[in-house]
């Protein structure tokens, strides 16, 4: 008997965690997930947006318009600063980070702060907005390689049925 094939790549595996991560998020536009991962291929930390502890979510705007104070915008921690804070307490120098979305400029920021020294993202899916271009030109001149995730299969299907183990 010859090993299994069809398994997926490093990228493939990470990215996964992050989009998993993502259906944690009860921001009902938005889901984003983030993974970061050592150098010995190790989950250090992962996040999704949301509300910080304590913050209790039905007592905050979910919504994207309107007044500033009664939207989303002012309350939800990013996945990627979420990844960041609920790391298993180890530096995170040398680190890369997996996110569903490309991280806006504040995520830039704390993504530099940390020593993480690699960005992957699935989508960029607000490439020409002010947030993406400031975070694009922090994360350039700070040396941090970024890419867009490369994969060989579209999806991956998880199942809770027993029968399917």
């Amino acid at each position: 008997m010859q090993k299994r094939k069809e398994y997926i790549s490093w990228d493939e595996y990470f990215m996964g965690v992050a989009l998993l991560s993502a259906q944690r998020s009860k921001d009902p536009s938005t889901q984003v997930g983030a993974c970061i991962v050592n150098n010995k291929n190790k989950i250090v930390g992962t996040g999704y947006n949301g509300l910080p502890q304590g913050c209790e979510d039905d007592a905050f705007p979910w919504g994207k318009q309107g007044d500033y104070l009664q939207t989303k915008y002012p309350y939800v921690c990013h996945a990627e600063l979420n990844a960041i804070l609920n790391n298993i307490g180890m530096d995170l120098h040398g680190c890369r980070i997996y996110t569903v979305l490309f991280p806006c400029n504040e995520c830039a920021k704390a993504i530099i702060q940390s020593g993480i020294t690699e960005v992957i993202y699935l989508s960029d899916k607000y490439a020409e907005s002010d947030s993406c271009n400031a975070s694009k030109r922090m994360l350039s001149t700070s040396g941090i390689r970024v890419r867009k995730v490369s994969t060989s299969i579209p999806h991956v299907l998880l199942s809770f049925n027993e029968a399917d183990v």
